[in-house]
């Protein structure tokens, strides 16, 4: 349904270029779940905004790479024709829906203003399709509430408010650009829980952009890995986190607590810090933080490789856990 080809995006800043994303590839079939993860800058949501073709010009710019969805390649369509594809076959919900949401419009006419803008369906038709979504995501008493503004919810509502927007025109696919950073514990397994079981209830697929792989372990069924705008390890989600092979997927496993440990494991921190993004790596980017690189890391970037059908890694070195 999904398929990313050598995406490339650049911000042109005052220090410099900053390579956001340099060339990363990816597929993703009808209904499935996939999960991108990685340390805050290393370009999770700026590729899928480059998807979307929301990145701000000036001063972002994709300068490569090929979009294509249902057979179509969205970076050479017209903006008219993509508007056809935003919030109507690709939806979106962001980090901060307070900042999402319009807080001068209630939150019934702002769904119903999507809906309209993107099917057939007459005002009636429109206000009982939202009244429909609303239930569906567990926003309580919901006719009394549809004249509400955005302030008079709490995180957790407004974010739900947001899923049920991203749902209200019938979406193929649902990015999550980390929906849960800004809730609490108990709000974010609640979102999760929601978006799972719509995914399965509506068979649509599903992106999770997300530093928290607590998340991941329970969402989704294929795990990409990304570091300094690449991509450095790709897996089912099971085989991530049973056998995870590269340097950097190897210590964030490690930094995590595990509940499951009968021993009193120290936590392993990454040392170093992450390479500038301001540089083309004609070398591995992460080789200043890796104890097991090698003279060829220093030189040349590798490529990702299998090490099954189903799991790859851009890795020189052979690593395996202790």
């Amino acid at each position: 349904m999904l398929e990313v080809k050598q995406l490339k995006t650049t911000f042109y800043t005052q220090h410099g270029l900053v390579n956001a994303v340099n060339g990363i590839s990816y597929s993703l079939d009808q209904g499935e779940a996939l999960g991108i993860v990685g340390e805050s800058g290393c370009g999770k949501s700026v590729s899928v905004l480059s998807i979307m073709r929301l990145i701000p010009d000036p001063p972002g710019r994709i300068v490569g790479g090929e979009v294509w969805f249902q057979g179509r390649d969205l970076l050479k369509m017209s903006l008219r024709e993509l508007r056809q594809i935003r919030g109507n076959r690709i939806a979106m919900i962001f980090q901060d829906p307070l900042s999402s949401l319009n807080p001068i419009m209630t939150i019934g006419s702002q769904i119903i203003e999507m809906v309209l803008l993107h099917t057939n369906r007459s005002k009636k038709e429109a206000y009982e399709h939202t009244v429909e979504l609303l239930k569906m995501v567990g926003i309580p008493d919901v006719e009394s509430r549809l004249n509400d503004y955005p302030h008079q919810f709490s995180g957790g509502m407004r974010q739900r408010v947001m899923i049920a927007m991203a749902l209200s025109c019938d979406p193929v696919l649902l990015i999550a650009d980390e929906p849960t950073t800004a809730l609490d514990v108990t709000i974010q397994a609640q979102i999760v829980d929601l978006v799972k079981r719509l995914r399965d209830q509506l068979g649509m697929a599903v992106i999770w952009i997300t530093h928290d792989l607590g998340v991941v372990a329970n969402s989704v069924d294929k795990v990409i890995v990304m570091y300094a705008g690449h991509i450095v390890e790709v897996a089912p989600v099971k085989d991530f986190f049973a056998n995870p092979s590269h340097p950097y997927s190897i210590g964030l496993l490690r930094s995590l607590p595990r509940l499951d440990s009968n021993t009193h494991q120290k936590l392993i921190s990454i040392g170093g810090q992450p390479s500038n993004p301001s540089d083309l790596h004609g070398f591995c980017p992460f080789v200043d933080r890796c104890k097991d690189a090698i003279e060829k890391c220093k030189h040349e970037n590798p490529l990702l490789r299998e090490l099954t059908p189903s799991h790859q890694i851009a890795c020189w070195v052979d690593v395996h856990q202790e």
